[in-house]
């Protein structure tokens, strides 16, 4: 009888020393992550962890709090944990069979350090069951972290210039107006003799004097006679204004020996000029005036509209319509400005004879860097409320690599133009080197039309993980940045040739074009292009013995 009692007390003692036990540790065969080498994206690290329960582990009184934890030397940072209970445990996570076990998926995002280079994931288990809490060993779940969004390129890429306004040839005019007596065309002397055409009888002669300075090109006459009197009427009028004002312009440039094209014309019935007039004026009834004009095409019956507006008709008769009986006189002239030789020269001998735009233009005929940050200066000393001399200092700075001195610059540059787009773009710039990614997307949203704009928002995409748009915003730039935003985009034949194009390459360049190496299993390519950047700077051998994207040729990088 106690023989047959033993075996059955045996068993019960068995299973409830195992449901009293402590749950055990879990396997690494478990768990999965997604992406399997975790990656530094948009300054987070971001992992979606896919784990399983084993059939017969989850006792039904436990809970399991788990936490993602990425370890490096000398610290560590935790994920958000997720809870997880037995079927008997009355609470908000997710519950788990003790009978067939059971699957789950949690996420996790870390603020990317430098460190987590050399790191490890990790699941830390918390069990809780009644009263007592005890933990389980930790499980390595992946490695990581690959970091090639963070490589510092923003410092090689180009900053906005600001551009000069320089002209050698440019247009310009001098007018005078001859006026008329209502239906005459005669020239009177008065006319003739205003202050008005003396100014340009006096332009003509100068142009025509300076044939180093000028180039007169034309001189146009445009006769009009005022709406009023009817086409016929006016028609002749304006023809004979043309012919009279003509012939004498004739007689006078015969007089002064000089050589000029005229080009007449006239205009029966000035409906534009009256319109212009009208419009510009504070008569009562303009409003249903300029209603008038838009409502009918036909001469006759607008001036009869016109004329039953019986309120203003006077006031047009003798305010308006006078100052339409008129012919235009207009000189069309080139102002030709100094060579590159005379601006050169002028520079060298006594640079306060240059115009501000002469000066910035001048910085353009050299390609002596240290002759135009002379120009430069001496331009900031002469036009010192001008930004873009303060601005082209900095942009030269940026291209030397002197990104502290280049901020000092565009920062004078905003205290005279907050608003300069080339400004907003390179301080924009200047952020992303140092990793200040708002205040860069502050600046950036004011740089539109910068001609380097989109270089720097480039940038601001890869710091954001924004990859196609950053490709997109680079378009055929061929800089480090660009290739790295190609690279991040998986487009590696894109990557390669814009690293292969790009015509200054420096350590950097190298060392992103190992990483295409290392992407496209090219151990020979990875192998000569760190050596190049080791070549160059030193400091990339450290860089890459760290970096995840080069653990499978650790031989090739030695």
């Amino acid at each position: 009888m106690i023989k047959k009692l033993y075996l059955p007390l045996v068993a019960l003692l068995v299973l409830a020393l195992s449901s009293c036990g402590k749950m055990g540790e879990l396997s690494s065969d478990y768990f999965t992550t997604n992406p399997e080498v975790l990656e530094a994206i948009g300054g987070k690290v971001p992992v979606t962890i896919n784990g399983k329960f084993p059939e017969k582990y989850m006792k039904k009184k436990a809970t399991v709090e788990v936490t993602p934890v990425l370890r490096w030397k000398g610290g560590e940072a935790k994920g958000q944990p997720a809870v997880f209970q037995g079927e008997k445990v009355e609470g908000n996570g997710q519950t788990i069979s003790y009978k067939v076990g059971g699957s789950y998926t949690m996420k996790a995002s870390f603020d990317y350090v430098p460190e987590m280079a050399n790191s490890e994931l990790y699941l830390d288990f918390k069990i809780t069951k009644g009263k007592k809490t005890y933990t389980i060993p930790s499980v390595k779940i992946a490695d990581g972290v690959i970091a090639t969004s963070e490589l510092p390129t923003a410092a090689s890429s180009n900053a906005s210039y600001a551009n000069d306004a320089f002209q050698r040839i440019i247009k310009d005019a001098q007018t005078a107006n001859i006026m008329f007596l209502i239906q005459q065309a005669n020239l009177r002397n008065s006319e003739l003799n205003s202050d008005d055409m003396k100014e340009f009888h006096k332009k003509v002669a100068e142009i025509n004097a300076d044939t180093k300075n000028y180039k007169l090109n034309n001189i146009e006459i445009s006769a009009y006679a005022s709406p009023d009197g009817g086409v016929e009427l006016n028609t002749g009028l304006a023809e004979n204004r043309e012919n009279n004002t003509e012939k004498y312009m004739q007689r006078q440039l015969k007089k002064g020996k000089i050589d000029a094209n005229l080009d007449a014309k006239y205009t029966a019935q000035d409906w534009e000029g009256f319109q212009e007039l009208v419009s510009k004026s504070n008569l009562q009834d303009k409003d249903l005036i300029l209603r008038v004009l838009s409502m009918y095409q036909d001469p006759e019956q607008r001036e009869t509209e016109i004329k039953n507006i019986s309120s203003v008709y006077k006031t047009l008769a003798d305010e308006i319509l006078p100052q339409l009986r008129r012919a235009r006189l207009t000189a069309n002239y080139d102002i030709i400005g100094r060579s590159d030789d005379e601006i050169n020269e002028a520079f060298n001998t006594d640079a306060k004879v240059l115009s501000v735009e002469e000066l910035l233009y001048a910085a353009t005929l050299t390609n002596d860097n240290a002759r135009k940050e002379a120009i430069f200066t001496k331009t900031t000393q002469l036009y010192p409320n001008d930004f873009r001399a303060y601005n082209n200092l900095g942009e030269l700075a940026f291209a030397a690599g002197d990104a502290a001195k280049a901020e000092s610059y565009f920062k004078q540059a905003a205290s005279k133009n907050a608003n300069a787009p080339e400004v907003n773009a390179n301080l924009g710039l200047c952020e992303l080197v140092k990793g200040n990614v708002a205040a860069a997307e502050s600046y950036l949203g004011k740089a539109t039309g910068a001609n380097a704009a989109n270089e720097a928002l480039g940038n601001l995409y890869i710091k954001q993980g924004q990859y196609d748009r950053a490709v997109n915003a680079f378009g055929d730039a061929k800089t480090n940045s660009a290739a790295q935003a190609q690279i991040l985009a998986k487009d590696y034949n894109k990557a390669k040739a814009t690293l292969s194009a790009i015509k200054n390459p420096d350590a950097m360049t190298d060392y992103l074009m190992a990483i295409v190496g290392a992407r496209t299993n090219n151990a020979s390519l990875v192998s000569s292009s760190i050596k190049s950047a080791i070549a160059k700077d030193a400091s990339m051998a450290q860089r890459a013995a760290n970096d995840r994207e080069f653990a499978k040729f650790a031989d090739s990088i030695k």
